[in-house]
Parts: structure tokens; C-alpha cells; sequence
């Protein structure tokens, strides 16, 4: 009987809990109002020592009035590189129950044109987010000297 028990709770899903306990109030969180405050938001959050030497991917997590819930490091690549895995990235915005998310990473080169990776990756990550009905708002490239918003320049 107990054998029979315990082959039954290996196909029984786990159970999952949420709790949100948030540190800040709702009006004390920065709003996002364009390419240029994500931008400015990014960089006071980025290591300004790794910017120029290996690639990183953020994601800025919105709040329904565009107020910043955080910013998750999704990975750090290499000097010309990083992977952006959408159940990664896609993952920490639903544990943190944002609406929206901004997509960004840094180009060490310091070249603020975007790649055809990076065009195909703003695509399919906006096409999951459409799916969760939580829309990619754009996606910004950093340097140490400027930014390049997909957003603004109609590609996204």
C-alpha cells in the first residue's frame, strides 16, 4: 500500500506559492517616460567596469503605469556575446508580476547599430510577449557613450 502511495505522488505537480512583499512604495519607484529615462535608468544600475569589456543583458520589469519593479540581469556573455533565453527572461517577469518589460544590452565595441541577431531576438522576444500579454516596450542598446532604442528608431 505505502509502495502504491508513493508511486502516486511522483505524478502529483508540485505545488507553487507567490508572496509579494515589495520594499518600496508604488510612488517612490522611478517612471519610465522613454528611451532616454530607461537609458539614464539603465546606466546608474549597469557595472560601469564590465560595460566595455563583456556583453550583458538586462531587463527593466514595469509596473501598469510604467514604474520601474526592478531590473534582472538575464546573463553576461563574453566580448561578443550573450545568450537571451526568453524562458529566462520572460520567467522573472512573471514571478515579479510586471505588465511590461524594456529588453537591453550592451554593445562592448561601442557600436550602437543593432545586429541582425539582435533585430531577429527583439522580434521573437516582442512576439512572447504579446503571448503574455506583457509587451516588450522596447529594447536598448548601451554604450559608455550613448543608447540606440528600437523603439524610437520604428523597429520594434
Amino acid at each position: 500500500m505505502e509502495k502504491r502511495r508513493n508511486q502516486l505522488a511522483l505524478y502529483q505537480v508540485a505545488e507553487i506559492q507567490v508572496s509579494y512583499f515589495p520594499k518600496f512604495k508604488a510612488s517612490e519607484r522611478p517612471v519610465i517616460t522613454g528611451a532616454k529615462s530607461a537609458f539614464e535608468i539603465l546606466m546608474a544600475n549597469w557595472d560601469q567596469g564590465k560595460i566595455q569589456y563583456v556583453e550583458q543583458f538586462k531587463v527593466i520589469l514595469l509596473s501598469r503605469g510604467n514604474r520601474v519593479l526592478g531590473i534582472f540581469e538575464a546573463s553576461t556573455g563574453g566580448v561578443s556575446g550573450t545568450i537571451a533565453d526568453p524562458k529566462v527572461i520572460f520567467g522573472a517577469a512573471l514571478k515579479a508580476n510586471c505588465s511590461s518589460v524594456i529588453i537591453s544590452h550592451n554593445h562592448p565595441s561601442s557600436s550602437l547599430k543593432p545586429s541582425q541577431a539582435d533585430i531577429n531576438l527583439t522580434r521573437k522576444l516582442a512576439s512572447a510577449g504579446e503571448m503574455l500579454d506583457m509587451p516588450v516596450l522596447d529594447h536598448i542598446i548601451v554604450t559608455a557613450d550613448g543608447f540606440f532604442s528600437f523603439a524610437d528608431e520604428g523597429l520594434l
